[in-house]
């Protein structure tokens, strides 16, 4: 995984570097190499070497959903969102830069996203279907409605139905996407079941969150804890628990495991995954 992360991560560099040099341009640089474990362009190339192809003639499009991933994260922080001042273990894009920077370098790595998958040598009806894919697990029918239905249920009582929906879209969406752009590029028939581990992947992986939220610190997470709390958001953790939180995650993870099994690939690179996210403490 280190290999893959450090390939992943210059090539960001590099993209990034091939543009002209703007305060804009230092501000995406900075939230990108701000840290991150790179999980879902990670996802992407792993799922494709499980159907025995060279990652490497993909690592563009695994940049583009860490771009995407990164805009995100900039937006999300914003003082007229969730109003972080820490990310990734350092100051936010807009304490670091100024919050008019930190929106435009959202919008920066939003739009070079499409770009770079355009600029590949793929296919062209892949490459229509990788976008596709993309901007809408990312769109106003994936992550921005997920980021709105958040906002809109803040000092909200929530059911666990209303709260799944809202972690399917906010971070389900995006994460199953990563399964599902390897699957289009590696085996498309298979894609509607790796989307469906996607989403059982998404939803402890936000399980996982509402629980550390309560339990870890800073240090370990890079970001402030009991910031759900002090937006006033129900979460897993408010609603059944810690204990009970933790069950579902096990559920949800096992779950994913059975249909990894149902397909015909190399399971062991799909199921680690799984087994790094499921222990992860940050």
């Amino acid at each position: 995984m280190n290999n893959i992360v450090n390939e992943i991560n210059q090539r960001l560099k590099t993209i990034l570097n091939d543009y002209p040099k703007s305060k804009v341009k230092e501000a995406m640089l900075y939230s990108l190499q701000a840290g991150g474990k790179r999980i879902r362009p990670f996802i992407v190339l792993q799922v494709i070497r499980a159907y025995n192809q060279n990652y490497h003639d993909y690592i563009d499009i695994a940049c583009a959903l860490e771009m995407i991933h990164t805009y995100s994260l900039i937006h999300d922080d914003l003082p007229g969102m969730d109003n972080d001042d820490l990310r990734r273990g350092k100051p936010t894009c807009h304490k670091q830069f100024g919050e008019a920077t930190a929106i435009l370098a959202g919008d920066g790595l939003l739009n070079e996203a499409v770009n770079i998958i355009i600029k590949t040598s793929l296919a062209s009806d892949l490459k229509i279907a990788l976008i596709s894919c993309l901007y809408q697990a990312s769109g106003i029918s994936g992550m921005i409605y997920g980021q709105e239905l958040d906002i809109e249920n803040e000092n909200k009582k929530l059911s666990i139905d209303k709260l799944n929906t809202i972690h399917h879209y906010k971070t389900g969406k995006l994460l199953s996407c990563a399964f599902q752009l390897g699957g289009l590029i590696a085996s498309p028939q298979d894609v509607k079941v790796l989307k469906e581990i996607g989403y059982k992947v998404g939803l402890a992986f936000q399980i996982q969150d509402d629980i550390l939220d309560v339990i870890s610190d800073s240090k370990t997470l890079g970001k402030p804890v009991g910031s759900d709390a002090s937006n006033h958001k129900e979460t897993y953790t408010t609603l059944i628990g810690v204990e009970a939180s933790q069950k579902e995650v096990d559920k949800l993870f096992k779950e994913a495991i059975k249909l990894v099994y149902s397909l015909s690939i190399n399971h062991g690179l799909i199921i680690e995954i799984i087994e790094l996210l499921w222990k992860r403490v940050s």
